[in-house]
């Protein structure tokens, strides 16, 4: 019995022994395996990297390109079909990561002005790019226009990573760096970033794009494998830089008018991201001394792509932000300035003053959808933003107008001025004429983008009105 003991107590220790060793080397194995999936990569000589993965099952790698975004960070809703948007972008980012190790860059244009609204917009969308891993932005002529010190401060406080090769101080010295580095899966990318000369400005100087970039292809020679061009050119400038700059392999810019999709230009493959953002150009990078030409295509971000939540938060905290400040139409940019030309009588004067003499009308009003545009933005959570607000609204920004949320409320929806215009002198004096010919202003909201399916004759019929004699007073 003892020496059966003996025997049953050395097996269970030669088990558990033999156990813990294979632990042991599982766990030293998956330890090698994933030191070899995942490395820091080394840094170029002016010490700019991003991190490198390296994937042995997945090796391909993609570039994402967006750009001219114009500060379209989310499609408004008023139609559908609408594509673009930080939030569709997100979820395009997060799919391709899934199969490859992807780099994302933006070719520049993302603000949509210079006014306050413009500015807080920007920076949420910059958020929005360093949310997806952003690695680069070229300067475009939009970022340009809001100022360097506005450039310089949102490159401090965000880290934010702009590019610029060939936009100067008037003394002629760099504002930004000229260019970026990445490496992954095993190749070291360069993204140089050009603005077009056209876009010189008071404050600052634009050298000639092509030089720019040779000059810095030359400073960091034998340092990259790939050179990329991220280019904010007209497409006639675009084209011509593509054509004559075989030192590079890729060239993406905006804005042309409408995307340009991945095409060979010589041995340069040549695209562009444009028309709000609602375009991302994707490039398959290859291996390095691939002799094979680069090839891409471009991605449209239609409602195929479920809004990323990462996204949505920043959406969210930015209709917070907008909430808190309660911004003014003159906030917005969106405004047209009448200066000194408007009349002393062009003002808003309310739909309730209408009422008085055109009570039929006003009836058949407050039924119509017009009457509840400002309902349809609070369901999206959208009322507290000023693009919005100013088709949604009764004289956005006129005097006697719509101001902000909290200042007139009275002025919500779209009231009988919206399409009569500012009819303060026609309340006071019903012999003068209201001052918009009505049928004219229905394309101001209802566009191609807000409403690609507007026919006069049949959204007429469901406002049809003014059948009835006005009543004197």
């Amino acid at each position: 019995m003892i020496l059966a003991s003996v025997s049953s107590n050395r097996s269970s220790r030669l088990l558990l022994g033999t156990g813990v060793m294979l632990l042991l080397v599982v766990g030293a194995g998956l330890t090698f395996w994933k030191l070899g999936r995942l490395r820091l990569a080394e840094k170029p000589a002016n010490g700019d990297a991003g991190q490198a993965q390296i994937d042995a099952e997945s090796p391909g790698l993609a570039v994402l390109v967006s750009g001219d975004t114009a500060g379209w960070m989310v499609p408004c809703g008023c139609a559908a079909g609408q594509s673009g948007g930080l939030l569709r972008r997100g979820s395009l980012v997060a799919d391709e990561r899934q199969r490859q190790a992807t780099i994302v860059v933006d070719a520049g244009g993302a603000p949509g002005g210079t006014a306050l609204y413009d500015k807080l917009k920007f920076t949420a969308i910059l958020n929005g790019e360093l949310k997806m891993g952003l690695k680069a932005h070229n300067i475009g002529g939009p970022e340009a226009a809001l100022g360097l010190e506005e450039l310089r401060r949102l490159e401090q406080v965000l880290k934010f990573p702009f590019i610029s090769a060939n936009l100067k101080d008037l003394k002629g010295q760099p504002l930004f760096e000229p260019c970026k580095f990445v490496e992954a899966n095993g190749r070291r990318l360069m993204f140089i970033g050009v603005l077009s000369q056209r876009f010189a400005g008071s404050k600052w100087q634009i050298d000639e794009p092509r030089e720019s970039i040779l000059a810095t292809l030359e400073k960091y020679k034998g340092q990259f494998d790939w050179a990329i061009v991220l280019a904010y050119l007209p497409e006639v400038e675009l084209r011509e830089l593509a054509a004559t700059l075989p030192e590079v392999h890729a060239v993406v810019g905006g804005p042309t008018g409408q995307s340009i999709a991945p095409l060979a230009v010589g041995p340069v493959l040549l695209a562009s991201a444009t028309n709000k953002g609602k375009f991302v150009v994707r490039l398959s990078v290859p291996a390095p001394r691939d002799t094979t030409p680069w090839e891409g295509h471009s991605i449209e971000l239609t409602s195929r792509f479920a809004d990323d939540l990462d996204q949505s938060d920043i959406l969210t905290e930015f209709r917070r932000h907008l909430d808190e400040r309660d911004l003014t139409a003159s906030d917005s940019g969106l405004v047209a300035d009448f200066g000194a030309k408007r009349p002393p009588e062009y003002q808003i004067a309310g739909s309730g003053e209408c009422r008085e003499c055109h009570q039929q009308d006003a009836d058949h009003w407050k039924e119509s959808s017009h009457s509840k545009a400002w309902e349809t933005l609070v369901h999206r959570d959208a009322h507290v933003d000023s693009y919005c607000q100013q088709c949604h609204t009764t004289g956005f920004g006129l005097p006697g107008g719509f101001q902000s949320v909290r200042t007139t409320p009275a002025r919500i929806s779209v009231g009988c001025e919206s399409c009569h215009g500012p009819s303060q002198a026609h309340v006071q004096r019903p012999t003068v004429k209201t001052p918009f010919a009505a049928k004219d202003q229905c394309v101001r909201c209802h566009d191609h983008e807000n409403s690609p399916q507007f026919d006069y004759a049949k959204y007429w019929l469901k406002i049809k009105h003014g059948t009835e004699k006005a009543k004197q007073k």
